[in-house]
């Protein structure tokens, strides 16, 4: 880690923590999550909601005090995390919200995923984490992302990540 970078993160974890939503429909993946969080050395609060209707209702209620950062499944019902993605980067209040895309999708054929990355990445994603199954992965995984935030890495559009374990 560079000295700057250890700066940045000493520097956060003395600020209010960062705040983190997860939109996640699997009880599992999301308690799998908050775990690995409690484990990392990022000062964070976790809100959790478990599909796309409740996170777009969260979002709108607390306009004024928006998450610094949005971990987004893909997979949920009501409304899946495409339509979410949309509807946030249409919002005009909502558009600048980090987005990372937060995912068990494996489609089988590598060329649709490749483009179905892609087209996330279009629609306003930031990042790509495809979910562990190893705790350690996820840790690793979520520290490393939370990292790019702290350092505004993927403020800049014209970068994009996938992250894998």
């Amino acid at each position: 880690m560079s000295k700057k970078t250890a700066t940045q993160l000493n520097a956060i974890q003395h600020k209010p923590p960062l705040n983190i939503l997860l939109a996640d429909d699997d009880k599992d993946d999301r308690s799998f999550f908050e775990k690995a969080l409690k484990e990392i050395s990022i000062s964070n609060h976790l809100t959790t909601v478990n599909d796309g209707e409740h996170l777009m209702k969260y979002l709108a209620d607390n306009s004024e005090q928006l998450p610094n950062i949005l971990f987004l499944d893909l997979n949920m019902p009501r409304k899946n995390g495409f339509e979410c993605l949309i509807e946030i980067r249409e919002n005009k209040g909502l558009k600048d919200l980090s987005v990372i895309i937060f995912s068990t999708s494996y489609p089988q054929d590598k060329s649709y995923e490749l483009g179905m990355i892609s087209n996330l990445f279009n629609l306003g994603a930031r990042v790509y984490i495809r979910k562990p199954t190893d705790f350690n992965q996820l840790k690793q995984l979520i520290d490393h992302a939370l990292r790019m935030v702290v350092e505004k890495v993927v403020s800049n559009i014209r970068l994009k990540y996938i992250l894998n374990a």
